[in-house]
């Protein structure tokens, strides 16, 4: 595996760097050499963030986590990723899918951990009005939702935005 490690507002010191790509390194049971993890730090208000992005064909395994302390958000966001490989990896057995990204041990080695399984537990139909995206955020924060799904009314595509982690919003549109 191939680490691209990048500081926002940090400098990346070689204890860090050791550190991240020691952690990482749990991965490697899982990758082909030629995976690259994408690692951006950042230090914003006392808070220690670690991203970690694996891109792989037609997926993206990435996570994040902060803290006080930049060791114990590795710790954390190496616990996530590991979380969703698994999920990833029933996910392709069971759809009987060949991930190239991973080694063909993977697929072999049976996880001691219960694999999680996705369960909708509500359904939900509701008519989508055309709106604005600002009355849609404004509808949003109304029912106390992160998430929002509207038809715009500039282009009637149907589009969603959201509440970020800092407060502010985002918008997601569909491109054809």
């Amino acid at each position: 595996m191939r680490f691209i490690i990048s500081g926002k507002n940090i400098e990346v010191t070689e204890g860090i760097r050791s550190a991240i790509e020691h952690k990482l390194s749990k991965l490697d049971k899982y990758f082909s050499e030629d995976a690259e993890i994408f690692v951006t730090l950042s230090v914003e208000r006392n808070r220690q963030k670690i991203e970690v992005t694996i891109p792989m064909k037609g997926q993206v395994v990435r996570a994040e986590q902060d803290s006080t302390d930049m060791y114990v958000s590795i710790d954390l966001v190496v616990d996530i990723i590991e979380r969703q490989i698994r999920r990833y990896k029933t996910k392709l057995m069971n759809q009987k899918l060949s991930g190239t990204e991973f080694k063909k041990e993977f697929f072999e080695v049976d996880d001691d951990a219960q694999d999680e399984e996705i369960k909708i537990v509500r359904s939900k139909k509701f008519a989508i009005k055309p709106m604005d995206v600002e009355e849609a955020c404004v509808q949003m924060e109304l029912i106390g939702h992160t998430f929002f799904v509207f038809r715009n009314a500039d282009t009637f595509e149907v589009n969603v935005v959201y509440k970020r982690k800092d407060g502010t919003f985002g918008l997601i549109e569909p491109e054809f």
